[in-house]
């Protein structure tokens, strides 16, 4: 997959992982156009980037997506890179007086199911482009999930598992490539009612990505994940401790 040339939208993309993915590619000759719900700060983040655009949109929110894809069509036909970043996430115990329900129904909704429903708006304007791809961002908690992230692990699961029928399915209809960027814990400020503190820098993550479009490396291993990958093929028991350490069943 080429890294210059293309026009390239990323939900989610004034802070954390989406913004330091927007600086990368708009860095390197690329259209980038960032969505986000807090108007001031995603015209913040595009102020301070190269060849950026700022488009203020919910993902969760289907009037929105509908009025993004409206405008898509319209100023940038030669959309060939969907980056799916926005996500949500709440740290809990299954076992507390938190409402699981709730928080796994917003959970789902950002972290999947808007992904789902994105992606199918936009196959159609993708298999226009020559060159095109679709980036899902994940989490290392799709392999082995960590407690104390009940539901956002089991939305990264089903995120996981949905990038490898979207992109066996996209590579037999179209031309469509379909990478999956999964990151350990990240020192984000999304992060930091997760412990995001003791995370890797946001900009090793958007290297990562760069260097797998080079490389067509569809399945994208970012830090500590690399690792949990290989212990869960080994062992899945073991890596879900890894993942939860002092805590056994």
């Amino acid at each position: 997959m080429k890294t210059t040339g293309n026009t390239i939208l990323i939900t989610g993309g004034s802070a954390g992982i989406g913004f330091a993915i927007a600086q990368a590619f708009s860095e390197k000759d690329n259209q980038v156009i960032i969505t986000g719900r807090n108007e001031e700060r995603l015209l913040q983040a595009a102020a301070k980037l190269k060849n950026t655009t700022a488009i203020v949109s919910d993902v969760s929110n289907k009037a929105d997506v509908e009025k993004l894809i409206t405008k898509l069509q319209s100023d940038f036909p030669n959309l060939n890179v969907v980056i799916n970043n926005a996500g949500k996430a709440e740290s809990y115990l299954l076992d507390s007086e938190n409402d699981a329900y709730q928080i796994a129904e917003e959970e789902i909704l950002t972290n999947y199911l808007s992904i789902v429903g994105l992606n199918q708006k936009l196959v159609p304007l993708l298999s226009q482009q020559d060159d095109a791809a679709i980036v899902n961002v994940s989490s290392i908690a799709a392999f082995a999930p960590n407690h104390v992230i009940p539901t956002y692990a089991a939305s990264k699961a089903a995120l996981h598992s949905y990038t490898q029928s979207l992109r066996l399915t996209l590579a037999k209809s179209t031309g469509i490539k379909v990478f999956e960027l999964m990151p350990p814990l990240v020192n984000t400020d999304f992060s930091q009612n997760i412990g995001g503190a003791n995370g890797i820098p946001p900009q090793q993550v958007a290297d990562d990505l760069i260097e797998a479009f080079e490389n067509d490396t569809f399945e994208i291993h970012v830090g500590r994940t690399a690792q949990l990958y290989q212990l869960f093929l080994q062992s899945p028991e073991q890596a879900l401790l890894a993942m939860n350490p002092g805590v056994t069943a």
